[in-house]
């Protein structure tokens, strides 16, 4: 993995959340690592992958254009 450094950034603010006690915050960085690694695997794999990783979740925040349950 060339991007490796990424997982290794996310881990150790992780790790500092969970130790200030910001237990939700570190779940959430333990949920991007997941993330990140699939994503850094398929990139350098030579994918594409065309959907935000929130839009079947959370009603699209990724920043791509389309409805927008807040206006």
């Amino acid at each position: 993995m060339t991007n490796e450094w990424m997982i290794d950034v996310l881990a150790d603010l992780r790790n500092f959340a969970a130790k200030q006690a910001m237990l939700e915050l570190a779940e959430h960085l333990d949920d991007a690592i997941l993330v990140a690694t699939v994503e850094i695997r398929d990139h350098d794999r030579g994918r594409v992958i065309g959907v935000g990783v929130n839009d079947a979740k959370a009603g699209n925040i990724s920043g791509t254009v389309g409805n927008n349950q807040y206006s």
